[in-house]
């Protein structure tokens, strides 16, 4: 057990994209942050750790299927035998397998729902039992802003961020009562290795909802999460903050 930690960071999802951006934002000296990563490639994974150790942080990354309750429960039985706690777990793993609704295969609904909703699930579940012991702990559920105004050929991936929203609201209300916040970000059209290889059409067509009439970097959601995790949010739960330019008011 390390006790020479000042804060311990989970963050699935966090080997490239918005992740990547939310573990190198929480870097500092004292802090370790742990990720997950999907796929066969661990070239993002050591590239993150290489960037998080350059920024003066501590990280280690693993390949965990989160909506695996086995593969959770012993990625955060390894953490907390490493550092007796958990202080922060920011759920961003998230994948899309878009198509229209009437077209759209069973086993593509099914498998966005058990990565986007289900492996958050699996994730506060796991952790809380850690932070309810320590009496404190802050959980940051990644939405989107699909996940409250819809978005056509995207049933299941609203479904599952709209599905976030509610666990977000029911999760802050049981863990209150022991310190633990619960809170979502909602980001609209952010600029990711997951948005780049859209057509432009459909790029224009977004940025024309975009009342600042630009798209969002990483960095304007990993600040927002940076707030949330941190003691001044610590009056703020339940909540789900919109980082999307004006696109949904």
């Amino acid at each position: 057990m390390n006790k020479d930690l000042n804060r311990v960071v989970v963050v699935t999802g966090g080997s490239r994209g918005i992740g990547r951006t939310i573990g190198l934002r929480m870097a500092d000296a004292g802090t370790r942050v742990y990720f997950n990563y999907s796929g066969s490639d661990s070239r993002d994974a050591e590239e993150t750790v290489k960037l998080i150790e350059d920024a003066g942080g501590s990280a280690w990354g693993a390949r965990v299927n989160v909506a695996s309750q086995q593969d959770v429960q012993d990625f955060f039985k390894k953490i907390v035998e490493e550092c007796g706690r958990v202080d922060v777990l920011v759920n961003n793993a998230g994948i899309t397998i878009d198509g229209l609704l009437v077209r759209m295969k069973e086993e593509d609904w099914d498998r966005v729902l058990a990565i986007n909703l289900k492996g958050a699930f699996l994730c506060i579940q796991t952790v809380a039992k850690t932070m309810m012991k320590q009496r404190a702990g802050r959980i940051i559920n990644m939405a989107s802003v699909v996940g409250m105004m819809g978005n056509p050929g995207q049933a299941n991936y609203v479904a599952s961020k709209a599905g976030l929203i509610g666990l977000t609201k029911t999760a802050a209300r049981e863990l209150a009562p022991r310190g633990i916040t619960v809170n979502a970000v909602a980001p609209g059209f952010i600029d990711t290795p997951m948005t780049a290889g859209l057509p432009e059409k459909v790029k224009e067509a977004m940025l024309a909802q975009i009342p600042l009439k630009r798209f969002g970097q990483p960095q304007d959601v990993a600040e927002v999460v940076a707030f949330l995790a941190s003691e001044k949010a610590s009056y703020i739960t339940g909540q789900v903050i919109h980082v999307n330019g004006g696109m949904y008011m």
